[in-house]
């Protein structure tokens, strides 16, 4: 088992080889646009409950979707064919993470880890133009989205929710085919699910993943842009 970091006040990570075996890189450091846009662009991502100090992850092996490997079933084409939503980029940022945020709290508000203090460092990222959304309406109505950073061509999603059927399906597939047309690397989902998994997602090694950040020129040096 390898060590865990503490994090001080210096904008800095320790290697993503050194993560533990479950992927838990560091602990501690704040949530500052610029100490997440160094996470993100060495392939770590901050998640930890309310209750808990700031926990930094590097998982390995990590799920991703590559744009040009998305597969839509054939009952979700047909779907999708009658145009029941309506789609938009970057129209509904703050309603899109605080519903991720309520949905997952549950009752007493404990069941999620978008924190007040997440919310408002990723709004924040929105504002700075390195953090997106992707909404679903139905007609006036917000029944689905999803919220994620970009750094060059890499998407790294972050949460999404759904409210109607097959919504957060949806979403998924405009995003992806945005990404492809805009010519991205990948779609990061950081852990797989039976939901990914049949849309596309593989499980690719941390040092392949962190081979495709290059790619996707997202290495740390230089500056970071977001091509959304």
């Amino acid at each position: 088992m390898m060590p865990c970091y503490q994090l001080d006040d210096g904008l800095w990570f320790p290697p993503v080889e050194r993560a533990e075996d479950y992927g838990l890189l560091a602990v501690g450091g704040d949530l500052s646009a610029e100490r997440l846009l160094l996470a993100y662009s060495l392939g770590i991502f901050p998640w930890f409950n309310p209750d808990e100090p700031i926990l930094w992850w590097s998982p390995d092996p990590r799920c991703v979707i590559f744009p040009t490997r998305l597969h839509v079933s054939r009952s979700l084409r047909r779907f999708m064919a009658k145009q029941l939503y309506r789609i938009s980029f970057n129209e509904n940022f703050s309603a899109v993470i605080s519903l991720c945020r309520q949905l997952r709290a549950g009752i007493d508000g404990s069941g999620t880890w978008i924190s007040p203090e997440m919310e408002a460092a990723y709004s924040n990222l929105h504002q700075l133009g390195f953090a997106h959304s992707v909404e679903c309406w139905d007609g006036d109505q917000l029944v689905g989205g999803l919220y994620g950073v970009c750094i060059g061509r890499c998407f790294f999603g972050e949460s999404m929710f759904s409210l109607s059927s097959n919504a957060s399906k949806v979403v998924l597939v405009h995003l992806l085919e945005h990404l492809h047309q805009q010519g991205f690397e990948l779609l990061d989902c950081q852990q797989a699910t039976d939901h990914l998994i049949s849309m596309g997602a593989e499980e690719v090694s941390r040092a392949r993943f962190n081979d495709y950040l290059i790619k996707g020129e997202v290495p740390p040096s230089g500056p970071l842009v977001s091509r959304f």
